[in-house]
């Protein structure tokens, strides 16, 4: 299993490096059966984050063709007081430090991103994971009309209001879509990857390192829909 984290300019840095050291861990406690990389729609690139101006860098260009996992992370930035607005459009603007979490998400509206995306959800042979604020990129694209997802808490509605059905779990398992919650429910994304792409006993290892125990029950559509409780 190849993984291919996105970055874009804003993200939250441990909607990456949570998943990234999980999945990394896995590859060594598989002997290899996992590899993952930094990319970003542009091409290798040091890509600033929306935390205090922390840096990685993209060492490739995300392969929409290539199979395996794409995963794509939320943004950090302010998410403001009750009632308060953007000074600018969702998606205008140059990026800057500090900026509200939305227009951050919008952004990657302006970029090659939603097309790349758009060809790995087409591709039979990608799966296509986010964490946090990163089931809003894809909402936003149009991507996620009629599918299951989740994401931070905070942004439930938001997604709900793309067409997407919003459901509000740790980890939330669509088929060729897996999506995470809050930031760190990317520790869990990436062992519940590791768990159904790898085995439960390399997922469980990882688990063990990293001190973690994972939450929650993984959603999906199977079985029967329960009764009201």
């Amino acid at each position: 299993m190849h993984v291919q984290i996105v970055l874009f300019d804003g993200f939250d840095p441990l909607d990456v490096i949570a998943p990234y050291e999980v999945l990394y861990a896995g590859g060594t406690a598989s002997a290899g059966a996992v590899s993952v990389e930094l990319v970003a729609a542009e091409g290798p690139r040091e890509v600033i984050s929306g935390t205090g101006g922390l840096a990685l860098h993209a060492t490739a260009g995300l392969d929409p063709d290539r199979a395996g996992v794409v995963l794509v992370p939320g943004a950090s930035g302010r998410v403001g007081e009750p009632g308060e607005v953007p000074d600018q459009d969702v998606g205008e603007g140059e990026w800057r430090q500090d900026e509200f979490i939305p227009v951050l998400l919008g952004r990657t509206l302006t970029t090659k991103l939603p097309a790349l995306l758009a060809a790995a959800m087409g591709n039979p042979e990608v799966t296509v994971a986010a964490v946090c604020g990163g089931s809003l990129v894809l909402a936003m694209a149009g991507l996620l009309e009629n599918r299951y997802a989740t994401t931070h808490h905070l942004g439930l509605d938001m997604l709900d209001a793309t067409g997407a059905h919003a459901v509000d779990a740790r980890v939330v398992d669509d088929g060729d879509l897996v999506t995470g919650a809050g930031v760190t429910s990317g520790l869990d994304l990436g062992l519940y990857l590791l768990e159904r792409e790898v085995g439960p006993r390399i997922a469980h290892a990882v688990e063990k390192l990293f001190a973690h125990e994972r939450r929650g029950t993984v959603w999906s559509r199977r079985g029967p829909e329960p009764a009201a409780l």
